[in-house]
C-alpha cells in the first residue's frame, strides 16, 4: 500500500460532482485522519443535485458545497503546494494539475472515475450512474487510503 498522506486534494472539471462527493467520502469514511479538499478546472457550475441525493443515501452531507476552481482554492488560503497528493478523476483535471504542480514535491494519481452526467433521460437512470460513481470513488478510497479495504 502506497504510504499514506497528510493532505489530499480531489480534482476534476467542475467542482459540482466527482470532486466533492470523493471530498466528502472521505471525510465521512476517514474522518479528521487525513485533511482533504476538492477543487476543480473551472467552478462555473453549482454542485449537482444528483451528486447530492446519492451522497445523502449514505448520509454524507454534499448541499453546503461551494464549488472552487485551482485558483479560487488559493485564493482561499490552500495552496497547491501544501498538498502531499493530488488525486484528479477526469483527464482535463489530471492534465491540468501535473502542469500547476510540476515544480511541486507532491503525487499526483488519476483515478478514471466516469462523468455520470450523460446517463440516460429519466431520474432512476441518472440516479443509478451517480450511485455507480459514488461506489466507485468509495471503493478507490478504501483500496487507497485504508488497511485491507
Amino acid at each position: 500500500m502506497a504510504e499514506t498522506p497528510s493532505a489530499v486534494l480531489f480534482c476534476c472539471d467542475h467542482n459540482s460532482i466527482r470532486s466533492p462527493m470523493a471530498e466528502a467520502l472521505m471525510k465521512s469514511l476517514l474522518g479528521t485522519q487525513i485533511f482533504v479538499q476538492s477543487a476543480g478546472v473551472k467552478s462555473n457550475h453549482d454542485i449537482d443535485g444528483y451528486a447530492v441525493a446519492v451522497c445523502k443515501e449514505l448520509d454524507v452531507e454534499l448541499s453546503k458545497h461551494k464549488a472552487r476552481s485551482f485558483e479560487e482554492l488559493e485564493d482561499w488560503g490552500d495552496h497547491l503546494a501544501s498538498f502531499d497528493l493530488v488525486v484528479a478523476l477526469s483527464p482535463a483535471s489530471h492534465a491540468r494539475i501535473k502542469d500547476l504542480t510540476s515544480d511541486f514535491a507532491l503525487d499526483v494519481e488519476y483515478w478514471e472515475t466516469a462523468d455520470p452526467t450523460g446517463a440516460g433521460d429519466s431520474r432512476d437512470v441518472k440516479l443509478a450512474s451517480y450511485r455507480a460513481v459514488r461506489d466507485d470513488i468509495i471503493g478507490n478510497i478504501k483500496r487507497r487510503f485504508m488497511a485491507g479495504g
